[in-house]
């Protein structure tokens, strides 16, 4: 039998190897920014010091995580990097879902493009580029927003200073950005809808919305399923570049986050051993979330991961 396998594998090998050299490049990134990084894990149950390395150490075990949890940053930092996250899930994940059958139903092939081509656009914009955008919109005194405002009898505000707006802030320009890039799985996945069954409802007098309803949706819940577990299984992975650039001391009581937290202590202050605590512990609740998000979606409906 290990005979027949070895055969086959080494014949199947000789007949595709150009499939498996296309794969290699792939391999070699995952194995060196990957798993090769997974060595230094380990520094989250040591003392680190540069002096003694990585295995010479001492060994604290579960000290640093339990520093972490009874510190008076804990729940501030959980509730922060929760809330961006579940606000951002609940408004932005919606959106490419609705752009994309928005664009589907275009039928003048130029328009279509150049609506899927504008919306794309933001997503290639550096991200330090969409921040100072947002500081010349936002500014107090020449911003366009605050322009708009007055004209309308309103006084100048300093929204980037307010805590209150820092989280609709992020959540809709993140929208703007990431909307458009978003679309592109779903119009795909609306590509697979079945031409009979379009024609059929046309016959029978079906409305646009009872076709979304009844054929669109249906065909595209997979796909949203798939996407919705894949983006749970992220919720403490907030992205660090936008958040540490658009926070302030006047905003850092709702704008501080699990990676701008490990950020400072990390880089700033060296803390090494702590901050690796913090970022295995992030990774282990978003593994816990994602199976539970999995396990969920296999028992309510037929679609999950695994």
């Amino acid at each position: 039998m290990q005979r027949s396998c070895k055969r086959y594998f080494r014949r199947n090998f000789l007949l595709q190897w150009q499939l498996y050299a296309l794969c290699l490049p792939a391999l070699v990134f995952l194995a060196i920014f990957n798993y090769a990084p997974m060595y230094g894990v380990q520094i989250a149950f040591r003392d680190y010091t540069f002096a003694k390395g990585i295995t010479g150490s001492d060994w604290v075990g579960l000290e640093y995580f339990v520093q972490f949890i009874e510190s008076p940053n804990f729940v501030q930092l959980m509730r922060n990097t929760l809330l961006l996250s579940f606000y951002n899930l609940l408004f932005g994940f919606p959106v490419p879902i609705v752009l994309a059958i928005m664009i589907n139903e275009i039928h003048q092939v130029r328009l279509k493009k150049t609506v899927q081509m504008i919306t794309y656009m933001p997503h290639f914009i550096s991200l330090v580029a969409i921040v100072g955008l947002i500081d010349l919109m936002l500014d107090r005194e020449s911003g366009i927003i605050n322009l708009l405002l007055q004209m309308v009898g309103g006084e100048p505000k300093n929204f980037l200073g307010m805590s209150s707006a820092y989280r609709t802030i992020y959540v809709v320009s993140d929208i703007w950005q990431e909307a458009g890039w978003g679309t592109i799985i779903y119009l795909s996945a609306l590509s697979a809808v079945d031409a009979e069954s379009l024609e059929a409802a046309r016959i029978d007098g079906a409305s646009t919305l009872q076709k979304i309803r009844y054929i669109d949706l249906p065909t595209i819940a997979p796909t949203i399923v798939i996407l919705l577990i894949l983006r749970a299984g992220s919720m403490l992975s907030v992205g660090f570049e936008k958040v540490y650039l658009l926070q302030n001391d006047l905003n850092r009581d709702v704008s501080e986050i699990i990676s701008t937290y490990t950020y400072r202590l990390g880089i700033l202050n060296g803390q090494f051993s702590y901050t690796t605590a913090i970022g295995l512990f992030n990774n282990i609740i978003n593994a816990v979330i994602l199976v539970v998000v999995n396990q969920i979606s296999r028992t309510v409906g037929e679609t999950s991961l695994w």
